[in-house]
């Protein structure tokens, strides 16, 4: 018998598959009201309101899995529940139809006047002319981030005899035309859409996406959606566009601020708003409970979750041997993720050496966890990357091999883009830790950690010193400098480490020194 917590407001409906279950008892009320006995429950179900904390945690000494009735887990303390061996789900898709079509509806909105003629006809008013709206069909609209959610609004727009281009970096070729819709850079999109609805997680690289340098490439009279995250769209700067026209609309779903009281963009007409209700339908929070439970229930009677956040329980003997290589191969996938910046459809990776006799599967998972962590807005571990590599278009494959590379242990990735192949090697040495002693058949050595710059550039003498010389010019202390080449005077590699993150400024500095030819800064 199980007992499970249901500690926030969840519909019975949603609830169904755990309330017919003969062997699971379910109590539903808070978890402070429950103090007594939070000792004897296996699941905890939330929504927002519950903060899920490391004490809370500690309490519930039975607690076996942590589920989370909708996509974020702000109020869950993912650390502590890892540490404390407990699996973390979410609902990634619950919402997905509900988004789509609250954008679509904000979209149709924007473009026929709807609030606006709403207020007019409820303030006892009939002025046709001041609502004069524009049609969709024939229009161009730009998808910038294409997931789950873009995916369904690119089907509707279709619908509508509405002309599709997408913007992700990240988007082959196949899926492109599987989903019928072109692919196309940032400026071609800014170029040639009509409306502009944007997708993707808020990042470092995604905030302000759509701001101060890409506003002036929009075409006279273009139309913005933010039902996203708030801060993709930077709000200050569109205020410019609004005022003189350029901008025939903004519908914003979501702010970087809320509630964004008196905020400046309310005042303008052809601005339309609403409260955050992407996900607000009764049909997303019973999809969001639905799966929460029977993910709950698959889960306590020993079945695969695939909506996992964190890192699933292991033993701790298994945990110990495979610990090193589960690092390394996550460095490794994000190392490539960030040098590799274009679309990617196969995943090979190669298992030499003592790493071999391990379970090469679940290294592999984490190798596609630290890939996939930097390119989509869902939490990536070892137990969902397999699904969102699939979704993504992306195959992937293991080998093992009885070659000797010349380490006790060897793993080695090939990465095949749209454009290109990169290929990194990697190995952990006992007491000394984890090192990438190859690049694209450069022989390296480095640890994959902290702040780097990868450089490729012609071994020509005097490049180093010039890249040295900028550097300390600007007071930037080198922590660590490995480089590599294959021919004297031919194509060469720098692997740079440094304190802290070099700024953007620098880097553009640095690539335009003669001989240099890209540098890619990675975080790890």
């Amino acid at each position: 018998m199980y007992r499970i917590l249901v500690s926030d407001s969840m519909s019975a409906d949603g609830l169904q598959p755990l309330l017919e279950a003969e062997h699971v008892e379910v109590v539903q009320k808070k978890a402070a009201q429950a103090e007594d006995e939070l000792h004897t429950f296996h699941a905890l179900l939330v929504r927002s309101a519950t903060k899920v904390t490391d004490e809370l945690i500690g309490k519930m000494t039975s607690l076996k899995i942590i589920a989370r009735a909708g996509v974020g887990i702000d109020n869950i303390d993912l650390d502590a529940a890892t540490k404390h061996g407990v699996v973390v789900i979410n609902a990634p898709d619950g919402n997905t139809i509900s988004t789509a079509e609250h954008t679509f509806a904000m979209m149709t909105s924007l473009l026929r006047h709807i609030p606006q003629a709403t207020v007019s006809v409820k303030s006892n008013e009939w002025n046709r002319n001041a609502f004069v709206g524009t049609e969709l069909f024939g229009k161009t609209l730009g998808i910038v981030g294409l997931g789950r959610i873009g995916t369904e609004i690119a089907k509707r727009a279709q619908a509508f005899g509405v002309n599709v281009i997408v913007f992700d970096p990240f988007l082959t070729r196949d899926r492109a035309v599987k989903i019928s819709v072109k692919s196309a850079t940032l400026d071609e999109v800014l170029t040639h859409a009509d409306i502009i609805t944007v997708h993707t997680p808020l990042t470092k690289e995604t905030r302000g996406l759509i701001g101060a340098e890409s506003l002036p490439k929009t075409k006279k009279g273009v139309y913005l959606l933010n039902c996203a995250r708030g801060g993709i769209i930077d709000e200050q700067a569109i205020i410019p566009y609004l005022e003189n026209g350029h901008i025939a609309g903004v519908a914003l779903d979501v702010f970087e601020t809320e509630p964004p009281e008196n905020h400046p963009l309310l005042k303008f007409d052809n601005v339309i708003a609403t409260p955050h209700l992407g996900a607000s339908t009764k049909e997303a929070q019973l999809n969001v409970a639905a799966q929460v439970a029977q993910d709950v229930l698959d889960f306590l009677d020993g079945k695969i979750v695939t909506t996992s956040v964190n890192l699933p329980a292991l033993t701790k003997e298994v945990f110990e041997k495979i610990q090193p290589f589960y690092r390394l191969a996550k460095n490794m996938g994000n190392i490539v993720s960030q040098c590799m910046k274009e679309p990617v459809h196969d995943i090979s990776i190669k298992y030499e050496g003592s790493v071999a006799e391990l379970e090469t599967s679940f290294v592999t998972k984490s190798l596609i966890a630290g890939f996939l962590t930097p390119r989509v807005a869902s939490n990536v571990n070892e137990v969902n990357a397999g699904m969102i590599a699939k979704e993504r278009g992306i195959s992937f494959s293991e080998k093992i091999t009885s070659n000797q590379s010349g380490y006790e242990n060897c793993i080695t990735v090939s990465i095949h883009g749209d454009q290109t192949t990169f290929e990194i090697k990697g190995t952990h040495i006992p007491h000394y830790g984890e090192r990438i002693v190859g690049i694209n058949s450069f022989n390296i050595d480095f640890y994959p950690a902290g702040h780097l710059i990868y450089i490729q550039h012609t071994d020509k003498p005097g490049v180093i010193g010039r890249v040295g010389r900028i550097l300390g010019d600007h007071e930037v202390n080198i922590a660590t400098m490995q480089v590599g080449r294959k021919n004297a005077g031919g194509e060469a590699i720098m692997m740079l480490s440094f304190d802290r993150k070099l700024d953007d400024s620098l880097i553009k500095t640095l690539s335009d020194i003669d001989d240099i030819v890209s540098i890619k800064p990675i975080e790890l």
